[in-house]
């Protein structure tokens, strides 16, 4: 290698409640000598740092601006709302938006569902942050509707979340640059996160196929000495005469 060649390695952004825990160690299993390098991100900042190269592949939450980005939806998380354990939401399973028109219910500045019509009624102020939000409600003052991934994130011990019906729903993609430098590396990665196995013909790190052992040619089975012989005179062997019976007496 020489000295303006750069080792390869892979860079993925992840946003606030995606968990590539278990992706990276099948990356480490599989392309052992290629790192890779985990940048959070916040979800609102994601697409700008892919569009200017600043991370190779990201987890990112649709809807997302795709100008120069190609993005592949992997699932799509349940909505919650965050309560004090004693809060009255948390005696039931699951409740709707109307549910929660009569309570203060927070929209933070890094809000990641789209609304077309926000439930509960706005509070004085927006908090700048979901974890900002999460502090409020365990103060008593209101509730945050998230998706479950960042209930599960910011949980403390005096909160609980419970299902909200009818509201819309975080989705969860991966995304690259359109003009990514590493294109190989980005399939790489698409493959493990679809759960290809290594052998997959669509993937590039595929074991490669071992050539099939070639059949030995049968050897001819070596002719008795009797045959041998018999070759030799020229001649078959003269089958035996049949075997005559007595004839019998007539009486």
């Amino acid at each position: 290698m020489t000295g303006s060649e750069v080792p390869p390695s892979f860079r993925l952004a992840y946003v606030p409640g995606v968990t590539p825990a278990k992706w990276v160690r099948i990356w480490h299993e599989r392309l052992p000598d290629i790192p890779l390098t985990l940048l959070p991100v916040a979800a609102a900042e994601a697409p700008d740092l892919l569009r200017a190269g600043g991370a190779d592949a990201g987890f990112v939450r649709l809807p997302i601006d795709r100008t120069d980005l190609s993005a592949i939806p992997l699932y799509t998380e349940t909505t919650v709302v965050v309560v004090p354990k004693d809060h009255v939401v948390a005696a039931v399973e699951e409740v709707s938006p109307e549910d929660l028109a009569d309570e203060v219910v927070f929209h933070p500045l890094d809000e990641t569902l789209e609304w077309e019509t926000r439930p509960g009624l706005p509070a004085y102020e927006r908090p700048a942050t979901t974890s900002d939000a999460v502090d409020l409600v365990a103060a008593g003052v209101g509730l945050l509707v998230v998706p479950q991934s960042l209930a599960r994130l910011h949980h403390r011990k005096d909160l609980t979340y419970r299902t909200v019906t009818g509201a819309p729903e975080s989705r969860v993609a991966l995304s690259w640059p359109e003009a990514e430098t590493t294109p190989d590396l980005v399939e790489d990665f698409i493959g493990i996160v679809r759960g290809r196995t290594v052998n997959s013909s669509r993937g590039r790190t595929q074991a490669p196929e071992q050539p099939k052992a070639k059949a030995k040619p049968r050897t001819p089975a070596k002719p008795s000495a009797k045959k041998a012989a018999q070759a030799k005179r020229g001649g078959a062997a003269r089958p035996k005469p049949a075997k005559r019976g007595k004839p019998r007496r007539r009486s």
